[in-house]
């Protein structure tokens, strides 16, 4: 060890890895062999199989070449470019790829794609129509209940989801249908806010 006066023995890592990496060319200069990997060590991975999966998604329908263990997120995000849902845990924890299908939240990263045929699936972008956000939009967007945007698109599918299913919800309604959302800036205050209000407009008290 350095520094506590002793001299050390042996070979340090650093010079191990230097002459292991210099050996192969100090075979090929003394012997005159050029030295190749045995063939034998080669793992040749066979070619990844796809099956044809059709998905319903913001109201077109796309045939897609996918491998069976492609979940929906990754469908979303890297064959049909909606990237509006996000890819932040890819375990079910953070909410943020939360996607209505037939109307409910569900977390796409923990759904195959294959599992989503002949099903509805809305995404963040097919919430907007003729251009007009919809109510949860435009209330996130008044109360200001994002930071960093990251969440907001799985807070605003799940608040529509419950939306979907009770018209006027109670602050403890809300608080128990987004639990399973998580915003690391903490804006959990204005996210209530914003659903409530966009609760009350969706019923006609805007």
């Amino acid at each position: 060890m350095a520094g506590n006066g002793k001299e050390r023995k042996g070979v340090s890592r650093r010079e191990f890895l230097k002459v292991a990496g210099t050996s192969a060319a100090i075979t090929e200069l003394l012997t005159g062999h050029k030295v190749e990997a045995s063939a034998e060590k080669v793992v040749r991975i066979p070619r990844a199989q796809t099956v044809t999966v059709t998905l319903r998604v913001n109201g077109k329908v796309y045939k897609l070449q996918l491998e069976p263990r492609v979940t929906l997120l990754d469908a979303l995000r890297n064959h049909l470019n909606l990237t509006g849902t996000k890819k932040v845990c890819d375990r079910g924890e953070c909410g943020a790829c939360t996607v209505l299908m037939d109307g409910k939240p569900v977390y796409s990263c923990m759904m195959l794609a294959v599992d989503a045929e002949g099903h509805d699936i809305v995404t963040i972008e097919g919430l907007a129509k003729d251009g007009k956000l919809h109510p949860v939009q435009e209330a996130f967007v008044e109360h200001d209940a994002l930071q960093c945007g990251f969440c907001t698109p799985g807070f605003i599918m799940a608040a529509v989801g419950l939306l979907n299913q009770n018209k006027a919800p109670s602050p403890e309604d809300v608080k128990k249908a987004l639990a399973g959302n998580i915003c690391r800036c903490g804006v959990y205050p204005r996210i209530l806010a914003a659903v409530l209000d966009a609760a009350k407009r969706m019923r006609g008290g805007a």
